[in-house]
Formats: C-alpha cells, structure tokens, sequence
C-alpha cells in the first residue's frame, strides 16, 4: 500500500511514504518547488525580503515540516515530564484534532463530489471537442470567432485567421486535428518523458482521453471508492499494435486524508494491453546464439527483456508490503527508487485529473491544446 498525499500539480509532488510531512517536487517541467529546503535555507535579509511576507511563512512552514518529520515515532519526553493536569490537556487538544480532521475528511468528500457534478455538467463540451478534434465535425463560425477572441485576449499581436482562405494543394481533404492526441501527451511534461519514437506510431491510433470518478455504487470493484479512472480512446479497427477498444488507468485514494489534510493515494491500477504478435512495444527482443553442450550444434534462440515505453504507464510500480520493508527484504534504494516513480505516476494521474474537470471550453477532455503546440 502506497501513502502519497495528493497536492495540487502546478505547485508540489506528492509526499514520499516515509516522510509524510515533508514536501519534495519531482521531475523537473512537472512541477516546481515552492519553498527553499534545508541547503537553501535563506540567511540574509535581502532574501528574507525577495520572498515577501508570503513566501517568508511558506519557507518557514517548510523548514518546520522538515524538521518535523526526522521526529515521527519518537518521543523527546518532554510531554511525560509534564504535570498530569497539563498532559490531560493536552490528549485534549488530541481530541480536538481527532474532530477537526473528521471534519476536513467530510470537506474533502464533498469537493470530489463537486468534481463529478461539474464533470457532468461539461461532458457536452467533451463530446463536442472530440467531435471536432475527430473530424466527425467540423468548428463552426461562432466556435472559431470565440477562440480567436481568447486568443487575442491573451496576445494583442494575434492576427484572425482568414475566413474565405482556400486549403493549399494536398491538403483539400484534411479534416480534424491529425494527431491532436500523440501531439499533446509528447508536449505533456510527465508523459512527454515516457513516450519513446517506438511509441509514436501506435499514439497515432489514440482517439480521444477521457475522465471519469470511480462508482459511488455498484459491483465494480472500485464501487464506493474515492478515486478516478483516466480512459484512453483507441481506433480498435486500425490499431496493427493492440486489440484494446480502450486503456484505462484508475487511481485510488484512502478512505482517509492525510497529514496535509488531502486525500492520499492507496494504488494505481492499469490495464492490461492485448498485444498482437510481435508488437509488444514495452519489450525488446534480441536473437542469441545457443549452443548444446552434448552436440556442440548452435541454433539462434529469440529473447525478450523489458525496455522504456509510454505504455508501461499502464503497468504502475507496486509499493512492497510494510512487513517486508520493516523486516529489511527490500532493497533501501529499490525502495527509494519505487517510491521516486510512484511520485511521477501519481502526480502525472492528479495532472491529467485537474486538467479534464477544470479546463472548462479551452482543452480536449484531459490534455490543453496549449500542449499540442510544438514546443
């Protein structure tokens, strides 16, 4: 069981299980740190001043954390040497936390319902995104005046696209956007990263991405938990690499917040990809010779061994059982190195999630088309 708390995708990564008060980014491009740590500690005035009054608080709030969490599990004994009426006291301000945190539990409950109340509430423009990404149909007159308006909001120097422009030769029949999808996930800083050229030619097969919250009932297995389920749209019928209609990959939280008053993370689960033969592009295959040690003869065998891939995002890192870490069976830097790649695949699940409930009319389901311009 993995315990990642979830913190919004533009400022933190998620906390590393064995440090759950201390706030790490990840990857660089995926997010960016918002405090100094322990070596960046500000010494000076004039760095106490760069960061304003704001940025002093979060610094400080960060450096505590910090320090906080080389203390879990230990006892300074300070508390025990404390008078019985004043340590009374204080297993009350326990009880105090105990009913502030049921509290935020409730809160955080009710926003992830707002989140599937305004999912709904956007799923025409979904359907109607893809509907023009797919070719299916095209932008009208109105759709492209509001995004050139938009446009020039942001950027005085844009000039409106040519209304009665004629497509130039070989292009009479494009339609759509051609591979809006595969364009967008490279430009994306998490999965950008996963994507290898082996890769590219069966993105081109991706339809469209799309999101949706776990069941509040049902059988399904996930039926009751909070969590979502990122679905991958793919054209069945042309797809030469797989058979899947669609991939999906579902992330679960804990029933309870964590330390930082979010949800945390419990598991990630992914598809299972039916590759048709030879086509398995999360492995390498390699021809060796084999000789018989009673013939001498030699014959060439074909083996495989993994390799990078986008599509071993559907086959998410295991965090190893808390008995076999406490009873030392696992390797420290295995260790360090599954919980490094939990961080990147939680906080890449968490981006994707934000992008597809709060994109409002300005992304294609999940990815900003902001993503679809090469960078």
């Amino acid at each position: 069981m993995s315990s990642i708390p979830i913190n919004n995708s533009s400022i933190t990564a998620p906390t590393p299980q064995n440090t759950p008060l201390n706030q790490a980014p990840i990857s660089q491009g995926l997010s960016r740190p918002t405090v100094p740590d322990i070596q960046e500690e500000p010494e000076t005035a004039d760095e106490l001043t760069r960061l304003g009054p704001g940025g002093v608080q979060s610094a400080m709030l960060g450096l505590v954390e910090s320090r906080l969490s080389t203390l879990i599990g230990q006892t300074s004994g300070y508390v025990e040497s404390l008078p019985i009426l004043v340590r009374r006291n204080v297993e009350g301000l326990k009880g105090v936390q105990v009913r502030q945190m049921e509290l935020q539990n409730e809160y955080k409950r009710e926003c992830l319902e707002l989140e599937r109340k305004y999912l709904a509430l956007q799923q025409p423009l979904y359907e109607r995104r893809a509907a023009i990404i797919s070719g299916a149909s095209p932008a009208t007159a109105e759709e492209i005046a509001k995004g050139e308006a938009a446009e020039l909001k942001d950027d005085e120097d844009y000039q409106p696209l040519p209304k009665d422009a004629e497509p130039a030769a070989g292009e009479e029949n494009i339609t759509g956007i051609p591979d809006f999808w595969s364009t967008a996930l490279r430009n994306h800083p998490g999965l950008g990263e996963l994507i290898t050229e082996r890769d590219t030619e069966a993105l081109a097969f991706l339809k469209n991405v799309t999101l949706e919250y776990l069941p509040k009932e049902g059988d399904s297995e996930f039926a009751g938990k909070p969590g979502f389920t990122i679905i991958f749209h793919w054209d069945s019928a042309a797809n030469t690499f797989f058979t899947n209609e669609t991939l999906t990959k579902t992330y679960i939280y804990q029933e309870e917040i964590g330390y930082s008053g979010d949800f945390v993370y419990d598991r990630a689960v992914g598809s299972n990809i039916a590759w048709k033969e030879e086509k398995d592009l999360t492995r390498e295959w390699e021809i060796k010779k084999q000789r018989n040690k009673n013939t001498n003869r030699t014959r060439l065998i074909r083996k495989s061994r993994p390799t990078a891939s986008f599509f071993n995002f559907f086959s998410p890192p295991v965090m190893p059982s808390d008995d076999a870490i406490e009873a030392g069976d696992v390797d420290p830097d295995e260790l360090e190195e599954i919980e490094e790649r939990l961080e990147v695949d939680y906080q890449v699940g968490e981006d994707l999630k934000e992008k597809g409930r709060g994109a409002g009319a300005s992304s294609s389901a999940n990815v900003d088309p902001q993503d679809c311009k090469q960078q």
